[in-house]
């Protein structure tokens, strides 16, 4: 279990009486519309992860542009970072390479504006941790950057909403929405909380641990998408261990409204971050393997 993760299961507090959350946003109702044209379509969102910068900055605007016309509903983008707790190997070397070839967050930040440009009828949500988005301020200027450049929401991994509040209301202020996690060993009031707080879905961690395409998942990854699922407002996507098709498929007949897969992407590009093919020819099964 991570930190940031392990933060997410302790008590609620006064924070239920607080009218916080950033669901209303410009950005969370086009994440819903996208959530809304999948189920028209009679399957689960896909939300492929790409790392801005990996393997270098323009291959990452390739990538990001490959993944989307090969099926992604919404595009999930690492800001790439030093210490990334809640990632597991794949993603930590892909962050590394991205950050030993020069990205920084403002380099990330103009990906995320070409990517939209190029492709605007995709949500962009950049996935970051808090120490990047906030640091020792409310994360004002990186709300406003990334609203600017086109994002539509932003997981800050580490951050809960006992700490999320003044964060919520400098991305109110600039129409994006905040995305929280649940995990396995969220506790059932807690989960309620924390879904009230979210804005655009709910990221439904689907086993305690970090990141890492899996050969199988728990066998109660089902049975906790339908609880979250039950008091969840917004739509629950459901990421970390997700790397075959035969999970998607699992995932979207037990109700999940979206799928998250990134380790398993980033592996798909090879060793050297490039095999744009591979890469495509898996999302394309992922999608249609979301098919209910």
């Amino acid at each position: 279990m991570t930190a940031g993760v392990a933060a997410q299961t302790a008590p609620a507090t006064e924070t239920e009486e607080a009218p916080h959350g950033t669901d209303a946003t410009i950005g969370a109702r086009r994440i819903h519309a996208a959530f809304e044209r999948a189920s028209h379509e009679g399957r689960a969102a896909l939300i492929p992860y790409i790392v801005a910068g990996y393997p270098d900055q323009e291959s990452s605007f390739e990538i990001a542009i490959a993944v989307i016309d090969a099926g992604a509903d919404i595009l999930e983008v690492g800001l790439p970072y030093s210490d990334p707790l809640a990632d597991g190997a794949t993603l930590q070397r892909a962050s590394g390479a991205a950050l030993r070839a020069g990205a920084t967050r403002e380099s990330s930040t103009r990906l995320v504006e070409r990517i939209a440009a190029a492709r605007p009828a995709v949500p962009l949500v950049p996935m970051a941790y808090a120490n990047q988005v906030i640091g020792g301020g409310d994360g004002r200027e990186v709300a406003r950057e990334l609203a600017s450049a086109g994002a539509s929401g932003i997981i800050v991994a580490d951050l809960t909403p006992d700490e999320g509040a003044p964060f919520e209301e400098v991305a109110r202020e600039a129409d994006l929405a905040v995305v929280y996690l649940v995990a396995p060993t969220t506790p059932p009031d807690r989960r309620r909380l924390i879904a009230q707080r979210t804005g655009g879905f709910l990221y439904c961690v689907s086993l305690v641990g970090v990141t890492g395409a899996r050969d199988s998942l728990p066998r109660e990854v089902g049975r906790l998408v339908r609880e979250v699922h039950a008091v969840s407002p917004v739509p629950v996507a459901v990421g970390f261990g997700i790397s075959r098709p035969a999970h998607v498929r699992a995932l979207s007949r037990a109700g999940a409204d979206g799928v998250i897969v990134a380790s398993a992407l980033v592996d798909a590009l090879g060793p050297d971050g490039r095999d744009r093919a591979r890469l495509a020819a898996l999302v394309t099964s992922l999608r249609e393997a979301a098919r209910r």
